[in-house]
């Protein structure tokens, strides 16, 4: 059964490297969104919630989602995007694979230059999936250590986030390798805490020659499987 949906998490999307920094926008359409702006109008997967609300079974019958003493359901990486054509290769982990009242569910984004060049990668925040949204707008990663309002163990956010609207760069040496921690959410529309079923998340990775006149570009992503 789908989730109810009621509202749609309003995050800011790429923008131009002309771009003023400092500013704050909400947008319809969150980071990693479909390019059309219809988010879940084809997903795939069953996002059941019933299992998820606060309080919900924790006795590990053969319907509970939520591994017992946790704010359940567990994580997977289910699926992962091939290495882009780039001098850069993305990489995802699980650092907490499922939700408690002290954390959500955690993942650690790692960016690796393999050229023999320094590489600029745009735009910084995307490449790390920080404000990204599954491509049915259910599911939101944000990074760690900032406070948002939501309810330990539920993790679903109470309003929607807004972000500067700045185009950040990445500057790797080669060899060199960058991580960041980001922590998954349920956005506002869900009525419950976090859903069931499997979700796609992905981002445009751009990198930028010195001179910032050519660039080369590439889409890579994964799948978290909630359960």
């Amino acid at each position: 059964m789908s989730p109810t949906r009621r509202t749609t998490l309003k995050a800011a999307g790429m923008l131009s490297i002309a771009a003023l920094a400092g500013c704050t926008s909400i947008t319809e359409t969150p980071r990693g969104g479909n390019s059309d702006g219809q988010n879940g109008s084809n997903g795939s997967g069953n996002h059941g919630n019933e299992s998820n609300l606060p309080g919900g079974n924790d006795s590990g019958g053969s319907g509970d989602t939520r591994p017992a003493g946790t704010g359940g359901p567990g994580v997977v990486i289910s699926d992962t995007d091939d290495a882009p054509e780039l001098p850069v290769v993305p990489s995802v982990e699980l650092t907490e694979d499922v939700a408690t009242d002290e954390h959500p569910p955690q993942l650690r984004v790692t960016i690796t230059n393999e050229s023999d060049r320094t590489v600029r990668l745009g735009e910084g925040r995307d490449v790390f999936f920080q404000y990204v949204a599954d491509t049915e707008n259910y599911l939101t990663l944000l990074p760690t250590g900032d406070e948002y309002d939501a309810e330990p163990g539920c993790w679903r956010l109470a309003e929607p986030i807004a972000i500067t609207e700045e185009y950040r760069m990445v500057t790797l040496e080669p060899g060199a390798s960058k991580e960041e921690l980001v922590d998954l959410y349920a956005t506002p529309r869900e009525d419950a805490c976090l859903p069931v079923g499997e979700f796609r998340f992905e981002a445009t990775y751009t990198v930028l020659s010195e001179s910032m006149d050519s660039e080369e570009q590439a889409a890579w992503g994964f799948s978290l499987s909630l359960e």
